[in-house]
Order: structure tokens, then sequence, then C-alpha cells
């Protein structure tokens, strides 16, 4: 049967992941469309076979395919945090998560907040939190930027409030995670939960 046929896959985070992902797909000689976070657009539908030989490969490289539709929903409401705010070149410092959730899944927010907290025991928000925590580990540990430009660049309304929820979430000030770099504490953005 022709046309697009779309499988998602769970732990893609980066763009290294995307790059791994289409290579499987051309080792298991898979035609595959558009590759991008999380989601394969394949231009035939696979056959079973061809199916479990792709698990099986993606599974070897820490990657799982998704069949569930709340799994799916799951992964990419995961995914479309990480772009917004690890890879897109200018972070939306007035961004409203709801509202941007909601348009970009097409979904209603409370409806994404419920599962979201229901299948990974922490809140949307949290998630949110500890994925902007991640990047300002980042900025500081490549000493890119001064904690009150990583504040800006990430949309906290001060530095207090950065300093604050990067203390909350890793039992550190920003100036004391900076001078402690050396001991990469950084996590991958797949294992942030």
């Amino acid at each position: 049967m022709e046309g697009k046929h779309s499988l998602y896959i769970k732990n893609m985070v980066c763009d290294r992941c995307i790059l791994v992902v289409d290579q499987i797909l051309k080792e298991a000689d898979i035609d595959s469309g558009a590759v991008t976070l999380g989601k394969v657009e394949l231009t035939k539908e696979p056959t079973r076979e061809t199916l479990g030989l792709l698990d099986t490969a993606l599974v070897k490289h820490g990657f799982e395919r998704i069949d569930d539709k709340k799994s799916k929903l799951l992964e990419l409401i995961k995914t479309t945090v990480i772009e917004a705010i690890h890879h897109y070149e200018q972070f939306d410092i007035n961004i409203n998560w709801s509202y941007y959730l909601a348009d970009k899944l097409n979904q209603d927010y409370h409806y994404l907040s419920n599962l979201f907290s229901t299948v990974t025991g922490i809140t949307l928000e949290q998630y949110i939190i500890k994925q902007k925590i991640e990047k300002a580990k980042e900025f500081l540990f490549y000493d890119e930027l001064s904690v009150k430009e990583i504040s800006y660049k990430l949309g906290y309304s001060s530095v207090a409030h950065l300093s604050s929820q990067f203390k909350k979430v890793t039992g550190f000030t920003p100036t004391e995670f900076k001078k402690m770099r050396e001991n990469d504490s950084r996590k991958t953005l797949d294992n942030i939960i």
C-alpha cells in the first residue's frame, strides 16, 4: 500500500539520534521520507517482518518503536518540549507552554498535562523546568553565557528565579555548578524525568 505511514520512535532527542535512526532505516532497506525527532515518515507500509527487524535494530541503539496512541502522544509532548528548549536557535522567552503545546499537538492542554503526569509521575511544568535547567547546565558547562544572559535566554523573570529553580533541581546554585563543572553532572535528554 503506497502513501505515507508514520512510525513513532522513543528516545530520539537530538540531531545525532535522527542520523542514527536514518542509518538504521537505510541498513534495513526501508524507504523513509522525513526523519524528525520522535517520528519517521515511511513511503510505504512496512511488513510485520520488516517491523520486527527494525525493532531489533532500534533497541540495539537505545530506541524503541511506539504503538500505543497515548505513548505516541507522550513522546510527542517530550520531543516538542525538547525541540523548543534545546534545538531552536532562538528560544521564545515569552512562550506560553499551554498554548504552545496545545497548538503544536492539536490537543487540549489539560488532557496533555493530565496524561503526562499520570504516566510519568511528574507534572508537565516540572518536566519543562527540568529541561530548562538542563539547558542552563549546558550553557554553564561550556561557559558560553553569564548567569544573567542564561536567565534571559531561557525566559526567566530574573537571575534569582533561575537560581532558585536551578538550586531546587540540582542542589547547587548556577555559580557553584559553574565552579565544579569538571564533575559533569549533566544528563542525557531522554533520561530527564
